[in-house]
């Protein structure tokens, strides 16, 4: 298990980017997995610092950790910003998807595209805290 935390500000984000890359390379993952797992958690975590600390003037943390296993890649990614669960969010439907670009609804599509592009992704509060979690299956030989 690999932990990683950081000062809940935009100039953390290239230090978050290169712990998902080197996760995703001790993974096995694709070029092209690799990519959506490391969008994700950029969204996520751009996110909690922009909404979460920024605009809120609030300061806090981000902390990543990594299991891997046989079978996934896992991050789990905490902070102590207000709550906010991605899953309830106004995410883009098909429809939405389908609409030209000026006739489409704003907001929601980085985090459509953040869920949409692991496997598994599930959020939780812990008591002051958001737990974001991504899940990748590894591939098979």
């Amino acid at each position: 298990m690999q932990f990683l935390t950081v000062p809940g500000v935009l100039d953390s984000l290239d230090e978050i980017a290169k712990f998902v890359i080197a996760a995703t390379q001790a993974a096995g993952l694709d070029k092209k997995a690799a990519y959506r797992f490391r969008l994700a958690v950029d969204e996520i975590a751009t996110n909690i610092i922009v909404h979460g600390y920024e605009e809120t003037a609030n300061e806090g943390d981000v902390t990543l950790q990594v299991e891997l296993n046989e079978h996934t890649l896992t991050l789990i990614l905490e902070d102590t910003a207000i709550s906010y669960n991605p899953n309830q969010h106004d995410l883009p439907d098909q429809e939405d998807l389908n609409e030209p670009l000026e006739k489409r609804k704003i907001g929601g599509l980085g985090v459509y595209l953040a869920i949409q592009g692991v496997d598994k992704f599930m959020y939780e509060r812990v008591g002051n805290r958001n737990r974001n979690i991504f899940v990748v299956n590894r591939p098979t030989d």
